[in-house]
């Protein structure tokens, strides 16, 4: 069994027999009696570099084995290994010859923290959202049948990944075109202990043997053709291994169901694996294992070790911190547990996200009208849609990242039954270190143009709580999106007024600019107005605009600035734009947002300094264009353009 460890290493540790194993090639060369000690470093090596640059934890723990005996047995990278959302593919990199760059991993310019084809030719596809395995590799095993290759297909996808509709539509595909691959379900949630060890390991062995599966077929060729023979065998064996283990399922599906079997059990692992590996057609192999293993504090709170921060240096003087207000994410968990207790209609819905989106308090006082449906963002929009049929008035906590899965379900499911439901969109904007995967940087845009929607963007913690009861009283789709993290620390008043629709807020006069915010920009723009003595404009609500406010700043300032952290293409901006353009209010305006690009992960503060969207970026953009309208309205810059 693996070593188990009880504190992060401060020291990076010694490992030996992992400096011999730097590539996979190099790995293959050790013997099998070798990797159990390996794996023990691999665990320590893990525990210390992410407890240097912080990020997920407890899935890669997980899979050290497991990642171990894939590149042991097959031929990576010709055979070709697809992870599934990437959490746990921190030791597939230390393996994969990136293993001194994993310190700058969730740095600016460093190696991304999830799989990515353009940084190693052992990342077959780039993931951050799950439930995409089985598709992707599905699609690379079509394309080597086509192409004549002989490769090895693999994906590995967890269970909770699996309660997507995605996969199975996968699994369901595969059967049809009679692909050759393998399915790994690593299972770390599922109570099913009684099945691992001596008895499982010997079933496993027997369900993926080439003599089992000959005389499967064979069977079938026999009882085929005698009436009524292969019904009554088919239901007895299906019956019988139902019985003993959970893969009927799968089985109708078309696939050899094997397992399962203990995912810390490195020999076994090894030897299912080769026995696999020889089989053609659909291989569904089942691993159990525990998210954290080898660690402690992490087998005990899975959660709480999904991922961590950076460790930071031992300090020789205890330092105060700074206190700071709750999250956006608390104010929300907060706001639904009030207004739950105002409103018996209100039911809250969330994909998976129970923690990450604060829905726990609600979960505990109202079991009744908490639903977590799994990663399932599609189901999540039209159970609400139903709901809102019967009278209810759910709220749909969802990240704005995972909220693009279900946008045919907002459209055709929500909006275009103008259905009450009301969509609190969390980690809106840059998220950070989880990189372009992860960012919302396009909610406004795909939004803005459904008809009917309500597109709210709270400045700060108290904004929140006013515009979340804003869209909960409207009758109607609503939406809310706020960033990750704290806020500028403001007093939030406890009631549940809702603010008027459609109305901003003047936060500061001043000449000649005009700054118009959409969100937490707030803060950093209220520093450019004074430095350039400008008006500030808290808009509030980008559909609907507030048109005579707009139209008021536009004949008091000679130059109009957005600003948001969404996609300049097709965000407020341009809402803002079309508008001007509609009244034919013909007033030079500058759009500030984030540019036509992907942008690398680095701390939020440098995304948004890179972005050119924190105090700096802004006032040297409005200055930019500030000089250029002085030349062009210059007795010299005409005679130019004459």
């Amino acid at each position: 069994m693996p070593t188990t460890y009880h504190e992060i290493p401060r020291v990076r540790p010694a490992t030996p027999l992992l400096d011999r194993a730097a590539t996979p090639n190099r790995l293959r060369q050790l013997s099998e009696e070798e990797l159990v000690p390996l794996a023990d470093e691999l665990r320590q090596e893990l525990l210390y570099l992410v407890g240097q640059t912080g990020g997920h934890f407890g899935a890669g723990l997980g899979v050290i084995e497991l990642t171990l005996a894939l590149h042991y047995v097959f031929d990576t990278p010709a055979d070709l290994l697809v992870w599934d959302v990437g959490h746990q593919a921190y030791p597939h990199k230390i393996l994969t010859g990136r293993r001194e760059h994993m310190l700058s991993m969730r740095q600016k310019n460093g190696i991304a923290a999830f799989p990515r084809r353009t940084e190693s030719q052992y990342d077959t596809f780039g993931v951050g959202h799950s439930s995409t395995s089985i598709s992707a590799a599905l699609g690379m095993a079509i394309a080597a049948r086509l192409k004549g290759e002989q490769r090895k297909t693999v994906a590995v996808i967890g269970d909770g990944a699996m309660t997507a509709g995605m996969a199975f539509e996968a699994l369901n595909h595969a059967a049809d075109v009679q692909a050759n691959m393998l399915v790994i379900l690593n299972d770390n949630e599922m109570s099913i202990s009684n099945n691992v060890g001596g008895l499982s390991n010997y079933l496993t062995r027997i369900l993926s043997s080439r003599t089992y599966s000959s005389v499967r077929g064979s069977s079938k060729h026999i009882l085929s053709h005698l009436p009524g023979a292969w019904q009554l065998a088919r239901r007895t064996e299906e019956y019988a291994k139902g019985l003993l283990v959970p893969g009927t399922l799968f089985e109708e599906l078309g696939w050899n169901y094997s397992g399962p079997i203990d995912g810390h059990d490195l020999p076994t692992l090894i030897e299912t694996l080769r026995r696999v590996s020889c089989l053609d057609g659909l291989q569904f192999l089942h691993v159990v294992t525990k998210k954290g293993k080898g660690f402690s504090p992490a087998e005990a709170d899975p959660i709480g070790y999904h991922a961590i921060t950076r460790q930071e240096p031992v300090q020789p003087v205890v330092q105060a911190k700074k206190v700071s207000g709750p999250k956006y994410a608390n104010v929300f968990g907060q706001w639904l547990c009030d207004m739950a207790a105002a409103d018996p209609r209100l039911t809250g819905i969330t994909p998976a996200m129970k923690e990450g989106s604060d829905l726990i308090e609600f979960s505990q006082r109202y079991p009744q009208r908490y639903f977590d449906v799994a990663i399932a963002e599609q189901h999540a929009v039209t159970l609400a849609a139903g709901m809102a049929c019967a009278g209810l008035k759910p709220v749909v906590a969802i990240y704005s990242t995972f909220l693009q899965r279900a946008y045919d379900q907002l459209i055709h499911d929500v909006a275009v039954q103008n259905l009450d439901v009301l969509f609190a969109i969390d980690r809106a904007g840059l998220v950070g270190e989880d990189g372009p995967t992860h960012a919302g940087s396009f909610d406004l845009a795909y939004l803005r143009c459904i008809p009917g929607m309500i597109i709210m963007t709270p400045s700060d913690e108290n904004e929140l709580r006013r515009l979340l009861c804003t869209g909960f009283h409207h009758r109607g789709p609503a939406a809310v999106r706020y960033p990750r993290g704290n806020g500028p620390n403001a007093n939030i008043e406890p009631g549940l007024e809702p603010l008027e629709i459609g109305k901003g807020i003047i936060r500061r006069r001043g000449k000649e600019v005009a700054l118009l915010v959409f969100g937490p920009q707030v803060a950093q723009a209220l520093k450019v107005a004074e430095a350039l003595d400008a008006t500030l404009a808290d808009m509030r609500f980008v559909k609907p605009l507030d048109a005579a406010l707009i139209r008021d700043l536009a004949e008091r300032h000679e130059l109009l600035v957005t600003i948001e952290e969404n996609s300049v293409m097709g965000g407020a901006g341009s809402a803002v734009a079309v508008f001007l353009a509609e009244q034919n209010l013909l007033k030079p305006l500058l759009n500030l947002g984030l540019p036509d690009r992907y942008v690398e992960p680095a701390k939020p503060a440098e995304m948004l300094a890179e972005c050119g969207l924190d105090a700096d970026g802004i006032e040297a953009a409005v200055r930019r264009r500030l000089a250029l309208l002085d030349y062009q309205e210059s007795p010299v810059s005409i005679v130019l353009r004459g």
